[in-house]
């Protein structure tokens, strides 16, 4: 049997771009290919993928998710402005990115506080559903019925008009969500665009109910 020369002084072409390249520089590829190093691409691993299996959908031990419960939303100091057009007291209620809409039932409450009237469980058993009345100011009184408010979505003005922030498109509602909300009160207030109710009150269902 013959013996190949080493080829230290020997050329060769390449099978991809058909340059010529040292040959002791040249190296198969995994189609046979005979390419210089600087073009040498390894298997596309997709050309021969591995089997894999269905994802797995159900769960052992599963559980039904429980319909989402509405919470309260802190509103900011003095979120409450009253507003008197035509004779009738509004108050605007100014709640950061509310989402809410025109139509729903929102009881506005005071900063949570202990309960002056504890019940049999004596003055340190928790009461996690009182709340502080909301002061009156501006001769209005009734921020606070249990009852809540039907509410129109935008911020009432004197001369009876709303402003409500542009959110027809997707852009416009991340980038000026609205953020008030005004309903009637039964009360007259005096002087109007007087704002109150302090801190830490808050915005939410009529009933809480537990999470």
């Amino acid at each position: 049997m013959g013996v190949f020369a080493t080829g230290k002084n020997a050329l060769a072409i390449s099978d991809r771009s058909g340059l010529r390249f040292p040959y002791l520089e040249m190296v198969r590829e995994w189609n046979g290919s005979l390419v210089h190093y600087s073009e040498y691409e390894a298997k596309q691993p997709q050309l021969q993928p591995k089997p894999v299996g269905s994802d797995p959908q159900a769960l052992y031990n599963p559980r039904v998710q429980r319909a989402s419960t509405a919470g309260l939303i802190l509103l900011e100091n003095n979120p409450f402005t009253t507003v008197i057009s035509g004779g009738v007291t509004f108050i605007n209620v100014y709640s950061v990115a509310h989402q809410r809409k025109t139509g729903d039932i929102v009881r506005l409450r005071g900063a949570v506080t202990n309960n002056p009237n504890p019940g049999a469980g004596g003055p340190d058993a928790p009461n996690l559903q009182y709340f502080a009345p909301i002061p009156s100011f501006d001769n209005v009184t009734d921020i606070d019925n249990v009852n809540g408010f039907t509410i129109t979505i935008g911020k009432k003005n004197a001369d009876g008009t709303v402003t409500t922030s542009p959110n027809s498109t997707p852009t416009e509602i991340l980038t000026t969500p609205e953020s008030y909300f005004f309903f009637t009160s039964v009360d007259n207030a005096t002087t109007g665009g007087i704002s109150g109710g302090r801190q830490v009150c808050s915005a939410g269902p009529v009933t809480l109910e537990a999470l």
